[in-house]
């Protein structure tokens, strides 16, 4: 049985009601029961979302050295955080980044991934669907 961490950064805690436009309109407690559903016999997948940087570089402490994989969304974090990436390159599980709207086609700001680097693999602009195909990948490369 794998152990996967889907750790979510700022802001993410409002998908579902911010900007469905961008988002989409399903939440991360929907998302949550549809992983348990699919994967429940392959991999046990936790969920932690912080808005805030040290607590999500001290979750990735916390399991980095322990579980098969996470599933990073740092959100905006993503094109300021090198503190972020560092904690990454300081663990030896999988990381998959992934984002649900496509940072590259974006503002120009959200152009630049200090995680790209750093992460095994990067889904991006599949929407939800992502989450789900970092799973896949972890099964299989972990």
């Amino acid at each position: 049985m794998k152990k996967i961490l889907l750790l979510n950064g700022p802001n993410l805690n409002l998908v579902g009601r911010r900007e469905p436009e961008i988002y989409g309109d399903k939440t991360f407690g929907v998302l949550m029961i549809e992983l348990e559903d699919e994967f429940s016999e392959k991999a046990e997948i936790e969920y932690y979302q912080s808005n805030h940087e040290g607590a999500l570089i001290d979750k990735i402490h916390e399991i980095g050295f322990d579980y098969d994989g996470i599933i990073l969304n740092a959100g905006g974090y993503t094109h300021t955080s090198i503190a972020l990436a560092d904690a990454v390159s300081a663990v030896p599980c999988k990381v998959v980044e992934v984002h649900i709207s496509n940072i590259y086609e974006r503002e120009e700001f959200r152009h630049h991934s200090y995680l790209k680097t750093v992460c095994d693999h990067h889904i991006i602009g599949k929407g939800m669907d992502g989450y789900t195909d970092a799973v896949i990948w972890l099964l299989k490369n972990t």
